[in-house]
């Protein structure tokens, strides 16, 4: 339960209808193996101490008194289990029965939560035996001698040790209403919504189901714990598959196969869930005051993570969603631009072509936005300006592409005017400081902002996002230009987008360019080379971009402390990177990131891509001078 992981179990036990002994038996040797296996939150399905389909069999008072004697065995045998546990009984409250969640914790019965709506359609007849629940909790004497128990369905059941595991439950037919009730529990605070269910099989009702359970997940930015009745009901009229899913936030963790019985698992991210609520303004609290709050106390320990994370969460793992994903960020970048073309009234685009991943990025852009404008690549100036770090290598990759694509290249040494520069402020032209490589980027870019102005043009900017988050752009440099479109870009996602591009070209010879750009090292080349090789490589210097990439996402999507990031990045690069090296780049990033942010207060505009961005006028109102201190002592108490 570290960093706000929580292991839970949807379990579907195998019944038999109306056997209450023999139910119980399975449910209790199920919750205590789901417990040995770390789980902490386990949920039942539906009245799974009966069996869903008993019918009027619910009328009968000794099924009735031997499913109260039961659930008060399985309260027994959850004696010692800190855990929080969900099981589906009928239970008779004033004189009516009402269809029940039953939430047990150590050897106590905490609440009883009864099903709002009650199917009475086409094959549903609940309305025959049960009774619609209240909103209201009330106290409920149920077992002779001892307190009585909170009945209502507003009720959330808190881990005060836990900050924001808050659990709510609602029954089967309360999801497929207009308005559940989890809806209002998340707004009372739950951030963990259990569903007791006994949803029978048709054809296509599963893929409806997975729909309804990972978007009430997304809507509510909540857990959602989905546990179904399967083999053992009866099958008179109808067949329970034991579709148990677990999602959160609208992403599906954990599904069972159909017509099975069993437990599936799932971590669930509490913190993430509120770090989400938080960001989200229109997520509304409801006033809590009609709630009734109960604790429970789970064992604190670490939870071991059977939950995975993609070592490169900007990008999609399958090749499809893939390439959809890079399809769509093409168009956006595409339309971004042209949109700004349009304003201006320009038909003139600049760009400096350097042969590396992301200028190379940009022109593929740049030749979009004039497909969509009817413009002949030709109003496209290349501008190829070799200095003192440039090989032959890139040089010629970036001459190939260009008249490929059939955009204008211009050549401009720099050297002469960098030289003379270097005269002009008495800098010695052989010190490799940062003074020799900021005053190239600096030249670069004043030329690129005279051929715009000769042409009427504008300065398409190739600065990526993850160079943002580091600050690894000359100020007034490369950090400069009139609309930059890769601005929201990681660099991890910039290398599928040209690779997409390289793939799905009918022109063979800008296929065979864009290969040869994505395996040259990624390089500022402002350092002179060795023997004709790129001396300068970036990834030495600040790190490996895949992993910065992985602590942006973390850091910006979630607002996840340096430990927890530190800790999933082991999880996500096992085997590729020691800790230690990765401890290390965490250090840096986070130095970074807080000391570059003057470049990125006055970036240019440029379209927002993904669900992360660093835009001083929409994702990142940051100040320029707030200190890294309190992220650093996590980091350097390790």
């Amino acid at each position: 339960m570290k960093d706000g992981f929580i292991k839970t179990a949807a379990i579907t036990p195998p019944v038999k209808v109306a056997d209450c002994r023999n139910n119980a038996k399975t449910v209790i040797a199920l919750m205590k193996e789901a417990y040995k296996n770390g789980a902490r939150l386990i949920v039942f399905p539906e009245l799974c101490i009966t069996g869903y389909t008993c019918g009027d069999l619910f009328l009968q008072q000794k099924l009735l008194e031997t499913a109260l004697e039961e659930l008060k065995h399985i309260r027994e045998k959850t004696k010692g289990l800190k855990a929080l546990i969900f099981v589906g009984a009928p239970i008779v409250a004033g004189g009516k029965l009402y269809n029940t969640a039953a939430a047990l914790s150590d050897g106590k019965l905490l609440g009883l939560v009864p099903k709002r709506y009650l199917p009475n359609y086409s094959e549903f007849y609940e309305a025959r035996q049960f009774t619609a629940g209240s909103e209201e909790v009330v106290d409920l004497p149920l077992f002779r001698g001892e307190d009585p128990v909170p009945f209502g369905m507003n009720q959330i059941f808190t881990a005060p040790e836990l900050p924001g595991f808050d659990v709510a439950a609602e029954i089967c037919e309360d999801l497929w209403v207009p308005c559940p009730p989890s809806t209002m529990h998340t707004r009372a605070g739950a951030s963990v919504i259990v569903n007791l269910s006994a949803s029978d099989a048709g054809t296509g009702k599963s893929e409806y189901r997975r729909s309804l359970v990972t978007g009430q997940s997304a809507r509510l930015n909540c857990a959602y714990i989905y546990a179904s009745a399967g083999e053992g009901e009866s099958t008179q009229d109808l067949v329970f598959s034991g579709h148990n899913l677990i999602a959160e936030n609208g992403i599906l963790l954990a599904q069972s196969d159909r017509f099975a019985t069993g437990t599936i698992y799932a971590d669930i991210d509490v913190q993430r869930l509120l770090a989400d609520r938080r960001r989200r303004t229109t997520f509304e609290p409801l006033q809590s005051a009609g709630y009734h709050r109960t604790s429970f106390f789970p064992s604190i320990t670490e939870t071991k993570l059977c939950r995975t994370f993609a070592p490169k969460p900007f990008v999609p793992e399958g090749k499809d969603d893939r390439d959809r994903r890079c399809e769509e960020i093409l168009i956006i970048q595409a339309l971004g631009l042209k949109k700004r073309m349009e304003h201006i009234h320009c038909e003139s685009l600049v760009v400096g072509i350097s042969g590396g991943l992301d200028s190379t990025l940009a022109l593929l852009v740049m030749a979009k936005a004039c497909d969509l404008l009817g413009l002949s690549h030709e109003k496209i100036t290349a501008v190829t300006m070799p200095g003192f770090g440039t090989t032959d290598r890139t040089y010629s990759n970036a001459c190939r592409m260009t008249l490929t694509l059939g955009c204008t290249l211009r050549e401009i040494s720099i050297a002469k005017a960098v030289t003379q520069h270097f005269e002009d402020i008495g800098h010695d032209i052989n010190k490799h400081d940062v003074t020799y490589e900021n005053a190239q980027a600096r030249e670069r870019t004043q030329i690129l902002m005279d051929i715009a102005n000769q042409n009427g043009g504008l300065v398409v900017g190739t600065g990526d996002m993850s160079e943002l988050a580091l600050g690894w752009a000359t100020y007034n440099g490369d950090h400069m230009s009139m609309y930059g479109v890769n601005a929201s870009v990681p660099k991890t996602l910039v290398r599928h987008l040209v690779r997409y591009y390289a793939d799905t070209t009918p022109e063979e010879t800008l296929r065979e360019v864009l290969y040869d750009v994505l395996d040259t090292p990624v390089s500022p080349e402002l350092l002179p080379p060795k023997d004709g090789v790129i001396s300068q490589v970036t990834e030495d210097l600040v790190g490996p971009y895949e992993l910065h990439d992985f602590f942006l996402y973390y850091i910006m999507r979630f607002g996840f402390p340096p430990l927890k990031v530190y800790r999933i990045a082991r999880l996500a690069f096992a085997g590729s990177y020691e800790d230690e090296v990765i401890l290390k780049w965490l250090k840096t990033f986070y130095w970074r990131f807080f000391s570059q942010q003057f470049k990125r207060s006055c970036v240019p505009d440029g379209p927002k891509v993904g669900s992360v961005a660093l835009s001083p006028r929409g994702d990142l109102r940051m100040p320029s001078d707030a200190v890294v201190a309190v992220w650093r002592e996590e980091l350097d108490a390790l």
